[in-house]
C-alpha cells in the first residue's frame, strides 16, 4: 500500500506565499510521476501542476503558470508545491497524487494516478 500525506495548508492573505509538502511511504514504484490537483468548494477536482520522475519535466495549469512551482526531492521521497501571489480563487483542498509508474502522459488527467493523499486546506483571504 501507498501512503501520500499533505502537510503546508494554512490561511494566508492574498498576495502570500505557501509550500506545500507531499511524502510519500510504503510500496511506491520508484519516482514515480506525481501532480497536485484541488477541489474549490462546489466544483470538480483539477489539475494544478505535475513532475516527471527525474523532476525534469513539468505541466502547469493556465491559471498557476507562473505563481506556483512543482519540485521534488527524490531522496525524501517528497513533492512540494511553491505557491506564491496568491489569489482568493486559489482557495481550494489541495490533493498529492502519484501514479503507479513513471510514464508521462496524461498527466492532467484524474484518472492517470493510482493514489491519492487526503488533502490539504488552502484558504486566500482577500
Amino acid at each position: 500500500q501507498v501512503q501520500l500525506v499533505e502537510s503546508g495548508g494554512g490561511l494566508v492573505q492574498a498576495g502570500g506565499s505557501l509550500r506545500l509538502s507531499c511524502e510519500a511511504s510504503g510500496r511506491t514504484f520508484r519516482q514515480p510521476t506525481m501532480g497536485w490537483f484541488r477541489q474549490a468548494p462546489g466544483k470538480e477536482r483539477e489539475v494544478v501542476a505535475a513532475i516527471s520522475t527525474g523532476g525534469g519535466i513539468t505541466y502547469y495549469t493556465k491559471s498557476v503558470t507562473g505563481r506556483f512551482t512543482i519540485s521534488r526531492d527524490n531522496a525524501k521521497n517528497t513533492v512540494y508545491l511553491q505557491m506564491n501571489s496568491l489569489k482568493p480563487e486559489d482557495t481550494a483542498v489541495y490533493f498529492c497524487a502519484a501514479r503507479g509508474d513513471a510514464i508521462w502522459g496524461q498527466q492532467a488527467s484524474q484518472s492517470a494516478y493510482d493514489y491519492w493523499g487526503q488533502g490539504t486546506q488552502v484558504t486566500v483571504s482577500s
